[in-house]
């Protein structure tokens, strides 16, 4: 049976969680990482010599990088419409999944750590700020692509869904009045979150505590 190795809190690994839950695919997961550890141990880092989570051992075959496990998963199990066949389809779906990880989450990165990992009298809310601003600005994009579309790249989910729908929730779920900042309203990518929050698989891998 497929082994993702991760703790359910962090944002990459509820990527293959999620995914899992939507094409049926067995899985057993194992903690790692934040409070567990083990991703430091020598076991660990020879699968994964980064330490981060996730990473997954199909039968014998390890990879890591959340983006490349759902790809793979996607490809192994022939669930196409998740991740498209047509090259061009699938690049899309690619470039979405991919500014998701450059751009996206390293925006959203100071105000999680911020609001969340930080004691109260220890954060520094012009860093908080300035995160979540520069997150606004890509998401603006974000709805942009949304408007008159279910979902990122069409009228059905796809990858790309998964890799900007975990940090839409952080988005729209952090507390940043703690900060003294107003999200902007962004109507397509609210509708868009809405749309995913029907989602059991969704509900169940990404919309818990924020921790």
């Amino acid at each position: 049976m497929l082994k993702i190795w991760g703790r359910t809190s962090s944002s990459n690994v509820q990527k293959p969680l999620w995914f899992c839950a939507e094409a049926g695919i067995p899985f057993e997961r194992i903690d790692a990482g934040g409070q567990f550890g083990r991703n430091r141990e020598p076991a660990y880092l020879a699968m994964n010599p980064n330490g981060l989570v996730p990473t997954i051992d199909d039968a014998g075959f390890i990879l890591w990088e959340s983006n490349a496990i759902v790809r793979y998963l996607a490809s192994k199990h022939a669930v196409h419409d998740w991740y498209p066949t047509q090259l061009q389809a699938r690049a899309l779906v690619e470039q979405w999944m991919d500014w998701g990880t450059s751009s996206l989450a390293p925006a959203l990165t100071a105000a999680f750590w911020g609001l969340i990992r930080t004691p109260q009298a220890e954060r520094d809310v012009n860093a908080i700020v300035a995160s979540g601003e520069k997150t606004a600005s890509l998401l603006a994009m974000l709805d942009r692509q949304l408007a008159g579309r279910d979902y990122v790249c069409g009228p059905a989910p796809t990858l790309a869904d998964i890799a900007l729908g975990i940090n839409t929730y952080r988005w729209f779920n952090l507390p940043w009045e703690a900060a003294g900042f107003q999200r902007p309203e962004l109507p397509a990518l609210s509708a868009w979150y809405e749309r995913l929050a029907t989602r059991p698989a969704y509900r169940d891998a990404v919309m818990i505590p924020i921790t």
